[in-house]
């Protein structure tokens, strides 16, 4: 039942309330401030992939990781002892909600090398000045400007070094050939469903990705809504390489 209640507290969040604000960082911040606790528990259930994402990923010897949306940091747990072989990994969000639960996750675990950075998506840069790995879970469609936060990846990313993007998404009308095409339905239904949370699902991100890394690997399936079992929602997980020359 206690569960039960914390998950109505979060649907209600999610679908009811309004998420006012001046700008992005307001809207994020009077979006995620009434749910933080019960965020994590909940999207465990409602955004599949990043798990296997981040086990997907390998951990560079003394690498640089920025999780950008990172939120409370939740994903570095998927890390596992890994984490350790990391000179410094970086939790970066716009809400201070959800840094704040990220702050007390790295003080259990006791995650000298993790840092949580309150910075837009689009301008963060390590201190370090380059990353080896940059990933990106369930936070494009909530970024505006989702362009210029790919760009930003592939700016701060050395060359060879690694981004993984794990997201909601709608095919093209006309996909890439070996990609699958979703219904005109689902194509109108799921980015205004999402809109209303100001998630923007977008049929352009894994086009933009591929134009920008090498693929390494693509997997494109859908997933079941918690309490809408027979509801299946459209994701996308990529990884890819930044070439190390031009072409």
């Amino acid at each position: 039942m206690k569960t039960f209640c914390a998950d109505l507290k979060t649907l209600y969040h999610l679908l009811l309330k309004p998420a006012p604000g001046s700008d992005h960082a307001e809207r994020m911040e009077s979006f995620y401030a009434g749910q933080a606790d019960g965020y994590d528990r909940f999207r465990e259930r409602l955004l599949p992939g990043r798990r296997e994402l981040f086990d997907a990923i390998p951990v560079p010897p003394a690498g640089v990781w920025v999780d950008l949306g990172g939120g409370t940091g939740a994903n570095f747990e998927s890390l596992g002892p890994r984490i350790e072989q990391l000179q410094s990994a970086y939790v970066v969000d716009l809400s201070p909600s959800l840094l704040a639960i990220a702050e007390k996750r790295i003080e259990r675990y006791g995650w000298s090398n993790v840092r949580a950075c309150r910075a837009d998506a689009t301008q963060f840069r390590p201190p370090e000045g380059q990353a080896d790995v940059v990933t990106c879970s369930y936070a494009l469609t909530m970024i505006p400007d989702w362009f210029a936060a790919v760009e930003n990846a592939a700016a701060m990313l050395k060359p060879g070094g690694m981004i993984g993007v794990v997201d909601f998404f709608v095919s093209r009308k006309h996909p890439a050939q070996g990609s699958p095409r979703h219904s005109w339905l689902s194509r109108l239904f799921w980015p205004a469903w999402f809109a209303g949370d100001n998630v923007f699902l977008s049929a352009d991100h894994l086009p933009f990705l591929r134009g920008h890394f090498e693929q390494i690997a693509c997997t494109e399936s859908s997933a079941r809504l918690p309490y809408l079992p027979v509801v299946r929602v459209p994701y996308y997980m990529f990884a890819g390489r930044k070439q190390s020359t031009p072409g």
